[in-house]
């Protein structure tokens, strides 16, 4: 359809029409309008997976490697190839728009959304965002760049205003969308639940309008975020063309009102519905309207491409004495211990949830691939923050009331203990006032304390064997659990003894607390792990030739609407793992989290692998680094600090998590390692610090000039050569310092980056590019990038706290751009 088409559409449009376009239909689709031929568009939540439009247990997905395991790769080629196929995925669903990437930066080590964001550095960032967009784009699907901007935190995230230095908002936290528009061209952006200097996000005309379209010359659309919009006339006026999900909350006849009372001109909202249509256009829906049913595709290529990125993101942290790669070809007696070897963690919370295809625990897939060892299991310590769901038949009575009278209207048998109803109810229910009984039974396998316990989003209450134990109902207050819209968890303790057995009835009621669409139950139960199980656990490690611990967090820990409280592992994994080392020598600890966390083991423990959540492949991934079947190609996109208290924003309230509805970024543009160098702080792990089975070696460094001019782009070629007895893949980091800025600058700034892999004894050579921007900051009163003429520092090394080369570059006039 060309311009001209689209303008005649919009000319035959009515009003009310081109308003109706302007806010979803439903929780993932548009509006249509059938009498002009103009399709519905449906999208679906990512970003390492397309789940398609049921929240929860709906048709299975291919499960993908989270955000930051994803950036981990420091491999832009594999990240589109990625993003390929996750534009597949999302067809698979019906849908034609993929809500990612989340492109947000690693402020704090605490934000719950740290696993789904890629880096704390924005040049990896936006080098992975227009590599995932190029690739989900090129297949006819749009990416969704989010969230616009400043969601750093989850802490009060659909109220806090994340107050930000104009130089740290341009040269950090708006790069990579600058780059996904410009480099990318990506086809949509999703603003944040937060507001901007006292603005929401979607109101904020500035930013929106002014440097989003006018500036960066982005001509896509501008979505809220879920139940994000809060002005009628100014969303619009700022640009933001589709608020969702439906039916509306701020549009519909208010906007029909507010243009026929004179507040906001005709033309703003025709702007937005031709945005709408070319959206439309754009993603092929005018030439093919129909959204098919959902399939449930296993793609194998897909699944090979997320074996690989499990490894290729996996970050080897330590390894003494070469203790990895395992020897696969031995006859060993192996210690196995934690819940993540046999619970595989797959995946971070919120909305980046998929209903996965399967699971591959590490433990199936180590004695899949270590025939010749004898493998023990222990448990030893929990790793979760809810009591666990049961994955046990649960059955359902639906009742069309708030308070379970009248008629049963719809039953149901489920196979766990959690149920979201998120614009999808069964057949036959009312989505907005229903209500549930639950029954099921649990039976003790082990005697000891158990507990029991439920959250809700709505009303709950349960009771075992007749007698009411938990009550959500009575006493029900909002609480940070799904997605803030649910209550804190509430737990009934009690002792049983082993084939003790439960009778549980669980009764939940839809009464809105909240004007959104969204209901959950969750009940939890389990046998509380205690000091007999570390014991067990460490006693096994001590008759073992080697022993596996694996610890970490889950979804529950990183997770979308809640910040995390400390860097601490949960729990007494600390003390599992420490008495295992002091066991067994050999022990080998494999951590899965989306952020950083402390060691305190660490000086006793030979061999640490980060492994992320690896998404649905996750045992086959990490067993292949662990017997040397692949490389740990990851490398760290984020700082891991010694403790909680170096990080930024530490003991200042109104810096994290935020006072009176406000938070300062006083760090300016000292976050991440430029926040560690500033202060001259020790970390635990340096920024693109990982690992390698080989050894490299580095240099010469050729295309130095000794100096250049404004305008001029300088490209750096690096020899490598792999002098180890293995394949294996290393990667190449420049970073620049500006040694004489009349501005504060970090100490180095990543400005390019190459990732190589070689043969045993095979050489290669990393070509690395630094345009203008390279050198420059942005300045505020000018309004425009400014690098100044005077002498630049070139560091090159693999990770941003060593160089096996310096250089010195000298700019010999002012540029702006």
């Amino acid at each position: 359809m060309t311009a001209h088409a689209l303008d005649a559409l919009l000319d035959s449009m009515t009003l009310e029409e081109q308003v109706a376009l302007l806010t979803g239909a439903d929780f993932w689709s548009t509006v249509p309008i059938p009498r002009l031929g103009v399709p519905a568009v449906k999208v679906s939540d990512g970003p390492n997976g397309a789940r398609g439009g049921i929240f929860k247990d709906g048709p299975s997905t291919a499960c993908f490697p989270a955000g930051i395991a994803l950036a981990a790769t420091w491999n832009p080629a594999l990240i589109q190839q990625t993003g390929a196929a996750l534009g597949e995925e999302t067809k698979i669903k019906g849908a034609r728009v993929l809500l990612a990437p989340t492109v947000n930066l690693q402020r704090t080590t605490l934000n719950g959304r740290n696993f789904e964001c890629h880096s704390e550095d924005p040049w990896l960032s936006s080098e992975m965002a227009v590599a995932y967009v190029r690739g989900v784009q090129g297949t006819g699907v749009a990416a969704t760049i989010k969230h616009f901007v400043g969601n750093e935190s989850e802490y009060q995230r659909m109220s806090m205003s994340s107050d930000i230095p104009e130089r740290a908002l341009r040269e950090l936290y708006l790069l990579p969308f600058e780059r996904a528009v410009k480099e990318a061209g990506v086809w949509a952006v999703m603003t944040a639940y937060n507001r901007i200097d006292g603005t929401f996000a979607a109101d904020h005309r500035r930013l929106v309008n002014d440097v989003l379209r006018e500036e960066w010359g982005f001509d896509g659309l501008v979505m809220t975020d879920w139940f994000a919009s809060h002005d009628t006339v100014q969303g619009v006026l700022a640009g933001t063309d589709l608020e969702m999900p439906g039916t509306t909350r701020e549009r519909g006849q208010k906007l029909v009102d507010a243009v026929n009372d004179g507040r906001l001109p005709a033309q703003a909202v025709r702007d937005c519905a031709r945005r709408v249509l070319l959206l439309m256009q754009r993603v092929g829906s005018f030439a093919d309207p129909v959204i098919p049913a959902e399939r449930a595709d296993d793609v194998p290529a897909h699944r090979q491409l997320i074996r690989t990125l499990g490894a290729e993101g996996a970050v080897l942290l330590k390894n003494n004495q070469n203790t990895l790669p395992l020897a696969a070809d031995t006859s060993r007696r192996v210690a196995v211990i934690g819940l993540p070897a046999v619970v595989p963690q797959i995946m971070g919370g919120g909305s980046a949830t998929v209903n996965a295809h399967y699971r591959v625990a590490p433990l199936d897939a180590l004695r899949s691939q270590w025939p010749n060892a004898t493998f023990t299991h222990h448990a030893g310590a929990s790793i979760h923050r809810w009591v666990p769901v049961l994955r046990t038949p649960m059955q359902l009575e639906f009742f069309n009331s708030a308070d379970l009278s009248g008629p049963v209207v719809c039953t149901q048998t489920v196979d766990n203990t959690e149920q979201i109803w998120a614009g999808h109810v069964p057949e036959g229910v009312q989505p907005g006032t229903f209500s549930v009984r639950a029954t099921l039974r649990f039976v003790a396998t082990q005697a000891g304390a158990h507990q029991f316990s439920l959250i809700s989003a709505g009303l709950s209450r349960a009771s075992i064997n007749g007698t009411p134990v938990i009550d959500a109902w009575s006493t029900w207050s909002r609480g940070e659990t799904y997605f803030t819209f649910g209550c804190e968890e509430v737990i009934h303790t009690r002792q049983l003894q082993a084939g003790e057995v439960c009778n549980i009835t669980l009764e939940y009621s839809s009464a809105a607390f909240e004007e959104v669409n969204f209901r959950a139950l969750r009940f939890g139960a389990g046998r509380v792990l205690d000091a007999s199980d570390i014991a067990a656990a460490v006693e096994a490690a001590r008759t073992a030739d080697v022993a596996v611990v694996f610890a970490g967090l889950n979804a529950e820990w990183d997770n979308e609407g809640l910040d995390r409280v400390s860097m601490t592992l949960p729990h007494h994994q600390n003390t599992l793992i420490a008495q295992v080392a002091a066991a067994n020598p050999r022990t080998v600890v494999v951590l899965q989290t989306g952020s950083p966390v402390t060691t305190p083991w660490l000086d006793n423990v030979p061999a640490v692998l980060q492994a992320w959540y690896p998404g649905q492949e996750c045992g086959n991934a990490i067993a292949d680094v662990l017997l040397g079947a692949a490389e740990p190609g990851g490398r760290l996109p984020q700082t891991w600090p010694l403790r909680l208290e170096d990080t930024v924003a530490f003991g200042d309230p109104a810096q994290y998590p935020g006072v009176d509805g406000h938070v300062r970024y006083g760090e300016d543009v000292f976050i991440g390692y430029r926040h560690y160098q500033q202060k001259q702080l020790a970390v635990q792990f340096p920024f693109g610090h990982g690992l390698s089975y080989t050894s490299f070696d580095y240099g010469p460094v050729r295309g130095v000039p000794a100096s250049f001019g404004p305008g001029d782009t300088i490209t750096l070629e690096v020899d490598v050569r792999n002098t180890g007895k293995r394949a294996g893949q290393t990667v190449v980091q420049l970073y620049v310092s500006d040694a004489e800025a009349s501005v504060a600058r970090p100490a180095r700034e990543l400005k390019a980056f190459a990732k190589l892999h070689l043969e045993a004894g095979a050489s290669g050579t990393a070509k690395l590019t630094l345009p203008m921007r390279a050198f420059a900051f942005y300045d505020v009163e000018k309004k425009r990038w400014t690098a100044e003429a005077g002498s630049f520092g070139l560091h090159l090394g693999t990770t941003a706290d060593d160089a096996f080369a310096n250089h010195s570059v000298v700019l010999t006039g002012d540029w702006h751009g």
